[in-house]
């Protein structure tokens, strides 16, 4: 390891770690550890990611771990990259942790709701804006794509008016994904494959793959 000392032991409050196969958008089916960090200021109601957050979902402890030792468990595995998420992951200087594992020779991708600067050096940003706190102009800018929530008919009129130009950039995807609760509502399905159907580029189908197969 070529980072520092003082980097390797930053330490990172933790809901779980593990190796499985990215789920979702562009890496899908894709070796990768996930390192789900813990907090989370957004905290969307329907959040299937409560443990992060929640008070009455709080884990009865949340461990910390080093960068360091969260590279040793990430290289294990030798997954395609690793993936950093919440909870809300840009609430915490990733720097360290960016840094060892690049050290490590093991790509990063981020998943964030885009509401916090990001800190640390990521290999691909995935920007999943929230109705209830404002992403940042720059990281929808910075995103290598963008992951909609689709909770109910006017979701997507909403984020066309709330992004604008940066919704139909054709360099990149934007992923349309069914709330988890409304994944058998007809209506939200055929909205958004209606949206595909008659727009095309950018927009894209999405789905959480992963729980089709029972992973994390």
């Amino acid at each position: 390891m070529t980072y520092d000392l003082q980097a390797r032991n930053r330490r990172y409050p933790l809901v779980e770690h593990f190796h499985t196969f990215q789920g979702e958008g562009v890496h899908a089916g894709r070796s990768a550890y996930f390192i789900r960090t813990y907090g989370c200021p957004v905290r969307c109601p329907w959040c299937d990611s409560a443990n992060t957050w929640h008070p009455e979902h709080r884990p009865n402890n949340v461990p910390k771990m080093t960068a360091s030792e969260l590279v040793d468990l990430a290289s294990s595995g030798r997954p395609d990259f690793v993936v950093i998420t919440g909870g809300e992951p840009a609430v915490h200087d990733l720097r360290p942790l960016t840094d060892g594992l690049h050290a490590a020779g093991l790509p990063v991708h981020i998943e964030t709701s885009g509401t916090f600067p990001l800190q640390g050096d990521f290999d691909w940003v995935t920007v999943s804006p929230k109705v209830y706190k404002d992403p940042l102009p720059e990281l929808i800018q910075r995103a290598n794509e963008l992951k909609l929530i689709i909770e109910n008919a006017d979701s997507i009129r909403y984020w066309e008016d709330k992004l604008g130009n940066e919704l139909t950039r054709t360099d990149r995807h934007v992923w349309l994904h069914p709330e988890w609760d409304q994944r058998d509502n007809p209506d939200i399905l055929a909205l958004i494959a209606e949206t595909v159907r008659l727009r095309g580029t950018p927009f894209r189908a999405g789905w959480q793959m992963h729980k089709l197969y029972r992973v994390l």
